[in-house]
């Protein structure tokens, strides 16, 4: 398959690499049909280049379409549409029964004293082969895999991966009470979804503040 590779500090590109498999029961095989890349990026880009292989799969805002299941998944089959989350979490151990997955004990990355292990980001995070590529293997597939509806556009649902979380807990947060108001600086995707989910929540003035017009 083809997929977006690390090969060194502000160089990345397309190369043909092995195609994903199944390799624990729980696993899924999904055929990436749309992967965002994020600021996130920029860091793998620059700053955290040490902590990447050369050949890395980058990515870790895909979303697809399941292509094989491993003998243990139940709630999915090969046709399914699927967001797949940032981060790797378990979904059974202590910290995702609390709703913190990203604190995931099962995949968390003692060595480097973080939390659960990242898609496509770093030996910092699992060094987990990202989603910026034609297939992907996706562990924990009876609970990491979002389903969505077949039929609207894959825009209306990507955003689960990383955006839309990242921005709802940026606003909870900021506890913003019913009617109150809130200033988000800076509208970059985040930024943005952070306006639409304040409203959402119950904010009746929303400023956005942006140094680019547009």
């Amino acid at each position: 398959m083809r997929a977006l590779t690390y090969q060194g500090k502000r160089n990345v590109s397309v190369e043909t690499v092995p195609d994903p498999e199944i390799t624990e029961p729980d696993d899924v095989i999904v055929r990436v049909t749309t992967s965002g890349i994020c600021g996130s990026d920029l860091h793998l880009y620059e700053v955290l280049g040490p902590f990447l292989g050369q050949g890395d799969i980058l990515g870790h805002e895909p979303m697809g379409v399941v292509e094989e299941v491993g003998p243990e998944v139940a709630g999915l089959s090969a046709g399914d549409r699927v967001v797949v989350p940032f981060n790797v979490s378990c979904g059974t151990c202590w910290m995702c029964g609390q709703g913190l997955q990203s604190q995931c004990e099962t995949t968390q990355v003692r060595e480097y004293g973080t939390g659960a292990a990242l898609f496509g980001y770093s030996k910092m995070y699992g060094q987990v082969p990202g989603g910026q590529a034609e297939f992907m293997r996706v562990p924990f597939g009876n609970h990491l895999p979002v389903k969505v509806p077949d039929g609207p556009p894959d825009e209306r649902f990507v955003y689960l991966s990383d955006v839309l979380p990242t921005a709802w807990q940026a606003v909870a947060y900021a506890d913003v009470p019913q009617g109150g108001s809130v200033t988000v600086l800076g509208l970059g995707p985040i930024g943005d979804m952070a306006t639409r989910i304040a409203q959402h929540q119950g904010a009746e003035l929303v400023i956005g503040v942006d140094l680019v017009p547009e």
